[in-house]
């Protein structure tokens, strides 16, 4: 089986300085105590060549071995704790993609 990554995409704060102590300091202590969370990958956007905004302002990928993996680490009280926090942090809003490596 494929890996599997949960990818949550976090659109631009309106106070980054806040963002970034909150998610650092609160947030990913959280997420990660998920069961089954290989490693998180904690990506932030840079502007395009021409200067233009990214698309988005962060991008965590959560990685599991697999759907199995995934779907229990997901649905675990770590998970659903760390889910619920968004809405703490990150003003701006965010989206979730599951994806598999491959």
């Amino acid at each position: 089986m494929a890996q599997v990554v949960v990818n949550v995409f976090y659109n631009a704060p309106t106070d980054p300085e806040a963002f970034e102590t909150y998610y650092h300091d609160t947030h990913m202590p959280i997420a990660d105590q998920i069961p089954g969370l290989e490693k998180a990958v904690l990506l932030k956007g840079l502007p395009g060549p021409d200067g233009s905004a990214p698309a988005y302002y962060r991008l965590t990928q959560l990685w599991f071995a697999d759907a199995d993996a995934m779907a229990a680490g997901m649905s675990s009280p770590q998970a659903q704790a760390a889910s619920a926090d968004i809405a703490n942090f990150a003003i701006g809003g965010a989206s979730i993609m599951i994806s598999h490596v491959g």
